[in-house]
């Protein structure tokens, strides 16, 4: 029989572990074939590629994110080849299979249920004619319209589980993707809105066939490793020992991801890391969600966050390692008022991404059984996404909505630090007041529905300030050139403002500097920039903010002068800044 292992990524850099797990842990009876898409791939090309192969049996595996996609192609793949065994499994249909097998009753043949290493294997025996069904466990399948559901099947022995890894026709992707790896499943902690909360206690994998895994992928081309263990340092001696392990290994331009729970780091490990892990190794995820305590209790999240916040504080000020930090809106009682300190309470870390999420009550989560109970109105569809609860409205979530798209563009892409830094500490009340009211003003002004160049993000956040009427504009533009030329590698062509400065009195200022370069600063003296290369590769803008006070202090004085930027041939523009009382012409 050809049997096809297929899902719906979504993206083509990711990559879909589980069905490698299912592959391996099948071989050497059988040998699936391995088939990934993506969600934006159409239909009718995903299902032509699938009956080339001539399958006598699918395996889907599916997740909220790729459900609606995958149910497209499964219905057209019964239309065009019937007697093709349909079988799904993953997060999204593990649970509620009354739900799916009734909704799907004329395409799908039959469910796995939870972890499906050994039901989908057991079940390709079945298929084959070498054991009855009774004995394949952990699935659910519809038996004269009744839905029949075996037991679960016992969990995997992990530490003697097959590499996911050594398939031939991964290896010319793999350098073009995003690695995933499992060094172990489940989670110590019982959230309420995380399907990780009803598999109780962690399991580890054998830790030197992972270290072998981890080469393998380096060794052929791989650039990003994604650890998707759900609390990677639970336990403090093993995740030292593999911070070990990828410090002494890891190769030039590797970078590997963590989820790790952040109050319960020790800071002697986030100190180890300090000193030993090269800049830009290492990439932790934290999940916060809320800092509302009382929130905290009614989803069972313990979380300490004066210790989160000494772990988040520990690892910025070592410089070494990125961290992004994830916010739920929507949790029980979690009103807008609420959420807004949460930001707040978060964005004062200055995490260098922070994402704003939206609860989604995923089936088999606590919440989604809690729903009524906390008002929750929600989309019944995948995602599953909350529009409203008892103490959040539909048009608190709009606004807060607003506040994801700003945040989005202005701060994690980190296009425009200097002026956010000013904008949140000096000029609005509280960081999430600054987000939010621009995002409303972005949407009123129908920029959401179209797009933007780099410009744009400069000008819109003009036109933001200005109408408000209470913001010194000089300093605000002053912040943004700055910004806009940190990034820049060459001198702009048409740059975005119009505060240009006269040719004539540009070439005067040029020439005290060529005559006393010691007026840009000790460092500019010793790029040794000769008359042609100064005036051909130096930019001169009017400027109001004391530059040596804003890169000391990260404070904001304003002053009358002139920003130079110099822009090396090799590395990033220099900057200086000239003041008028420097000028001897003046």
């Amino acid at each position: 029989m050809n049997i096809v292992l297929a899902t719906l990524n979504a993206k083509y850099i990711h990559t879909n572990l589980a069905i490698r797990y299912l592959k391996a842990y099948a071989q050497p009876d059988f040998n699936p074939v391995l088939a990934e898409y993506t969600i934006k791939d159409p239909t009718f090309n995903i299902v032509s590629d699938l009956y080339r192969k001539s399958p006598d049996i699918i395996g889907f595996s599916c997740y909220i994110w790729n459900i609606e996609e995958t149910i497209k192609v499964i219905q057209m793949v019964k239309k065009v080849s019937p007697h093709t065994k349909i079988v799904l499994g993953g997060p999204e249909v593990s649970y509620d299979v009354h739900v799916w097998l009734k909704r799907l009753k004329e395409d799908v043949d039959c469910i796995i249920m939870g972890e499906g290493e050994h039901s989908f294997k057991q079940l390709l025996h079945y298929y084959h004619g070498n054991i009855p069904l009774s004995e394949v466990p952990g699935i659910a399948y519809l038996k004269e319209e009744k839905v029949e559901i075996h037991q679960a099947a016992q969990k995997v022995d992990l530490r003697e589980m097959p590499s996911p890894y050594r398939f031939e026709e991964d290896l010319p992707h793999l350098s073009k993707r995003i690695a995933y790896i499992e060094t172990s499943r489940g989670c110590p902690f019982n959230c309420q809105f995380c399907l990780s909360s009803i598999e109780v206690g962690v399991r580890y994998f054998n830790r030197e066939k992972i270290k072998e895994d981890i080469r393998y992928l380096m060794n052929n081309g791989v650039r990003t490793i994604k650890f998707v263990d759900r609390t990677f340092n639970i336990s403090r001696s093993y995740a030292m020992e593999m911070f070990q392990f990828l410090i002494d290994e890891h190769q030039e331009g590797v970078v590997f991801q963590f989820e790790i729970t952040a109050d319960i780091m020790r800071p002697e490990v986030i100190q180890f890391l300090n000193d030993n892990a090269p800049k830009g190794l290492f990439r932790f995820e934290i999940g916060v969600q809320s800092t509302n305590d009382l929130t905290n209790d009614l989803v069972k999240r313990r979380q300490n966050f004066s210790k989160l916040t000494r772990t988040v504080t520990m690892v910025k000020e070592g410089g070494k390692i990125d961290q992004h930090l994830d916010l739920i809106a929507g949790l029980p009682e979690e009103d807008y008022h609420s959420f807004r300190q949460t930001f707040n309470d978060v964005f004062a870390l200055r995490p260098e991404e922070l994402q704003l999420g939206f609860l989604k009550l995923l089936r088999g989560t606590g919440l989604r059984l809690q729903a009524k109970q906390y008002g929750y109105d929600y989309v019944d569809v995948a995602p599953y996404e909350i529009v409203a609860n008892n103490v959040l409205s539909f048009d608190d979530m709009l606004r807060i909505k607003q506040t994801e798209d700003i945040l989005e563009k202005y701060w994690n892409d980190h296009r425009i630090d200097y002026t956010i830094d000013y904008l949140v500490s000096s000029v609005f009340e509280t960081p999430f007041d600054f987000f939010q009211e621009f995002g409303t003003y972005w949407d009123n002004q129908g920029w959401s529905r179209i797009g933007h160049q780099l410009e744009d993000l400069f000008l819109r956040l003009i036109a933001f300030l200005e109408q408000r009427g209470d913001v010194n504009m000089n300093i605000i533009v002053s912040l943004l050139q700055l910004d806009y030329l940190k990034a820049q590698r060459f001198q702009p062509r048409k740059p975005w403002w119009k505060n240009q400065l006269p040719e004539i009195k540009s070439k005067d200022i040029l020439k005290e500097i060529r005559l006393h370069p010691e007026m840009a600063g000790s460092a500019f003296t010793q790029f040794n920039v000769g008359e042609k290369e100064l005036y051909k590769h130096t930019l001169l803008l009017p400027f109001y903010i004391d530059l040596d006070l804003l890169n000391n202090n990260n404070e904001v004085k304003e002053c009358n002068g002139y920003l130079m930027t110099y822009f090396r041939k090799d590395g990033a523009p220099y900057f200086a800044f000239i003041r008028e009382e420097q000028m001897a012409y003046s």
